[in-house]
């Protein structure tokens, strides 16, 4: 974190420039950053993403950055802590913001050593909260803080790729999650080798589904991979259901 972990962020706000200043900051402390430019964008990046973080202002076109903000609180399962970036400086309007789900409230103008603080205190307490965590599906657990992961009550031991790959695809279970989102997840967006994520899944559903009558390691057609208790592989990819 600030210095080191890093973590995924989602900038939602339609001014380029200060979109560009925010990004600027945020990577400069080792964060990836992504940006939408309105409301609707958000959402559907928020869907398409396993974003830590949103950054979000209150003003902004085709929806509402507090409309936003709830459909985010909404969401079920996993969900990204939201900082709601604004320009209203009353007490009412941040207290509107809160209470649409919001974790923390800036207003503009800020100083980029504010946003920074700001930013990674609300990091700290996501960890904080995942380290508490015990991930279940179906008779699958994963305990986030020992890393330590179980089924049907036999240890499954993984490597530490292993046991990354796994925490993100439990996290967002029953969601798919693409191959583009797992390398960016797992080495920053570049892969160290071309066939380096099949390796490791390969690796992960040997593990959690050996000697098992109902995988829980799932290779969507086109999309990308899942961890769900779907009974039969349904609509996978049965090519690279064997290869990976």
């Amino acid at each position: 974190m600030p210095l080191s972990e890093g973590g995924l962020i989602l900038v939602v706000e339609d001014h380029s420039t200060i979109a560009e200043l925010i990004g600027e900051c945020l990577e400069r402390i080792g964060y990836d950053v992504d940006f939408a430019r309105d409301g609707v964008e958000a959402l559907r990046r928020i869907d398409e993403d396993a974003y830590d973080l949103v950054i979000l202002d209150r003003s902004l076109p085709r929806l509402d950055g507090i409309d936003v903000c709830r459909r985010i609180s909404q969401r079920q399962g996993m969900r990204p802590s939201v900082l709601m970036l604004t320009a209203h400086e009353s007490w009412a309007d941040k207290v509107t913001g809160l209470e649409a789900g919001a974790d923390d409230y800036l207003t503009k103008p800020f100083a980029p050593a504010e946003l920074q603080a700001r930013v990674t205190a609300l990091m700290k307490r996501i960890r904080r909260e995942v380290a508490g965590m015990v991930l279940q599906v179906a008779d699958l657990t994963l305990d986030c803080e020992s890393m330590r992961v179980h089924r049907s009550g036999v240890e499954i031991h993984l490597t530490p790729t292993g046991l990354r790959l796994l925490t993100i695809l439990m996290r967002q279970s029953p969601r798919v999650v693409s191959r583009e989102e797992l390398v960016r997840a797992l080495w920053r967006g570049e892969e160290p080798e071309s066939d380096c994520l099949r390796s490791h899944l390969y690796q992960v559903r040997k593990a959690v589904d050996a000697g098992s009558s109902r995988p829980l390691v799932h290779t969507m057609l086109t999309a990308g991979y899942k961890i769900a208790d779907v009974g039969v592989r349904g609509h996978e990819d049965t090519r690279e259901a064997f290869a990976a």
